[in-house]
């Protein structure tokens, strides 16, 4: 039986990785691999923050926000 290269599996955990290295570079947070995917680690928690943010930020960019002040 021959295993099976699940390459999208693959390049998402090096892009994660590449992410959260940029998040911390960036934000001068300490950066230790074995943080990625580590729920109880501080930095990691700090970057899923980050990242929600990100997203609700794309996805609120389009809105059209009116203002009862006229």
């Amino acid at each position: 039986m021959a295993i099976k290269f699940n390459r999208e599996a693959y390049t998402k955990v090096f892009n994660d990785l590449d992410k959260f290295r940029d998040y911390c570079r960036f934000e001068g947070k300490v950066f230790n691999e074995k943080d990625l995917y580590k729920s109880d680690a501080p930095v990691w928690q700090a970057y899923q923050k980050y990242a929600g943010w990100l997203r609700a930020k794309a996805r609120n960019s389009s809105r059209k926000f009116h203002s009862r002040r006229s």
